[in-house]
Parts: C-alpha cells; sequence; structure tokens
C-alpha cells in the first residue's frame, strides 16, 4: 500500500498510522504533542486535526511541521504554505465578551480524557444559546478542529489560554 503524501491537510491520525516513525518528530517539535502518547487522545482528537490546525496547537509553523514530517518521511519540502494554510485565531479579548453573559460551561478535559470527542456536545449547546449568551469551554489544549467548526456555522469565538495546560474558548452566536 503506498503511504500518503503529507500536507496541511493530513490529519494526525492518519500520518502516525501510515508513518509510526514520525511519532517522535512530531513530539519533539512542541510539548502539548506529547499527549498523542495517549491512546484515547489518539482514537479521537487525532482523528479530525489536521497537521494546520496541529500546528496551531503547538505555536508552530505550519510549513516548519509539514517540513519536518515530510523530511523525516523522505519526502520533499513544500514552500508558501504558511498564509494560505495556518489559521491564526482570535486571542484578543472581543468587545462582545462579557462575563456576565456566560451562561453555560463545558468541561471537556474529562470527556477528551474517557476518550469521548465533545464537538457534538459543545455544538449543540451552542446552538442553544439566546443571542448575545455565551459558552464557556475548557479545554487541555487548543481545540483546533472545534473552532474551526465553530467559526465555519457562523459562531463567534475568543481563545483565551489560562495556562499551557488550559485553554478557555469562548463562544456566542
Amino acid at each position: 500500500m503506498e503511504k500518503p503524501v503529507i500536507t496541511p491537510k493530513t490529519k494526525i491520525f492518519e500520518l502516525l498510522e501510515s508513518y509510526p516513525d514520525l511519532e517522535e518528530t512530531l513530539i519533539g517539535m512542541a510539548p502539548q504533542f506529547s499527549k498523542l502518547r495517549n491512546p484515547l487522545l489518539r482514537k479521537t482528537i487525532a482523528r479530525v486535526t489536521t497537521l494546520s490546525q496541529a500546528a496551531s496547537v503547538g505555536g508552530l509553523k505550519v510549513e516548519e511541521l509539514v517540513n519536518a514530517l515530510r523530511k523525516d518521511a523522505g519526502q520533499t519540502g513544500l514552500s508558501g504554505l504558511d498564509n494560505e494554510h495556518q489559521p491564526e485565531y482570535i486571542t484578543t479579548r472581543p468587545g462582545w465578551f462579557h462575563q456576565r453573559r456566560v451562561k453555560h460551561t463545558i468541561d471537556v478535559r474529562e470527556m477528551l480524557h474517557e476518550g469521548e470527542q465533545p464537538v457534538h456536545e459543545v455544538l449543540a449547546s451552542v446552538k442553544k444559546l439566546n443571542k448575545k449568551e455565551i459558552l464557556e469551554v475548557i479545554a487541555p489544549f487548543l481545540p483546533a478542529p472545534l473552532v474551526d467548526k465553530a467559526i465555519g456555522l457562523g459562531y463567534q469565538y475568543w481563545i483565551k489560554e489560562v495556562s499551557g495546560e488550559e485553554i478557555i474558548v469562548y463562544f456566542m452566536k
């Protein structure tokens, strides 16, 4: 079976299934990636997270991440990826945010630890919000696939990093 070409759209799970030796390369690039050693996270988050999203989680340039993986896989490097493929998330407090508008909080850390995918619960909760109400989501790392899905559905968001182990994402209709 031919192994896939590594691109910013490659899912982490697909990458590690096809190139198991790249796990150490990936983990060595950003401490946040060490969570991929957890089999439950690997089955859930890694299935939906692209390398582009992972680059944002790890604070890396997508070109740097993809090319390091391509090099170790014996593929030639790519150029011109940053602007085209790397999302820039809103991390500056927006004018619409007011703590008193937070109507519901979901802590996805336990769900992830149990091997559950929180996307459906979070999106269902966002849909139930009234105008100007805010949903607070607490996660152990930037939930890039969830944020990207919410952006695609037209929701506003703000990402607040509390610590390296706690990220809060606020969503509003």
